[in-house]
């Protein structure tokens, strides 16, 4: 199990919840304390071990409940690996890509000084999201 998360306090999370328009009910606040201060991208199973260990008898529905809420009001975004039907979690909401290692299944965030993407799709589209996902070893 990861380390305690220690960056956003209990007072804090629950009125990011409620800025976000979430009724922050112990469960989703236990959740997001470790979320959205994980410096990783916790995985669902992540996510459950570290919340039984603070509040027992949390549902694995409620905390796949919850982190699509989450997502669902931009305080965390989702990723999906394509090798995986696991998703990961990212409390940075910032515009950033992936690396995924093979070797180490680490999730590495890219800056946008990293990498480019140059879309030229006219005006018939409107982009809301770009996710950039880059499959390797790292040295």
């Amino acid at each position: 199990m990861k380390d305690e998360p220690a960056n956003m306090e209990f007072h804090e999370v629950e009125e990011r919840l409620r800025v976000a328009g979430i009724q922050p009910t112990a469960q989703r606040i236990a959740i997001c304390q470790y979320v959205l201060n994980q410096k990783d991208h916790a995985s669902v199973d992540e996510v459950k071990e570290w919340v039984d260990h603070k509040i027992p008898k949390v549902s694995l529905a409620t905390v796949y409940n919850t982190l699509n809420l989450l997502v669902k009001h931009g305080l965390i975004k989702a990723i999906k690996l394509p090798q995986s039907d696991r998703v990961h979690y990212d409390c940075n909401t910032n515009v950033h890509g992936h690396f995924y290692d093979e070797e180490s299944s680490e999730l590495i965030d890219l800056t946008s000084d990293q990498i480019k993407v140059i879309c030229n799709l006219g005006d018939d589209f409107e982009v809301d999201d770009i996710q950039v996902l880059i499959n390797g070893k790292r040295k």
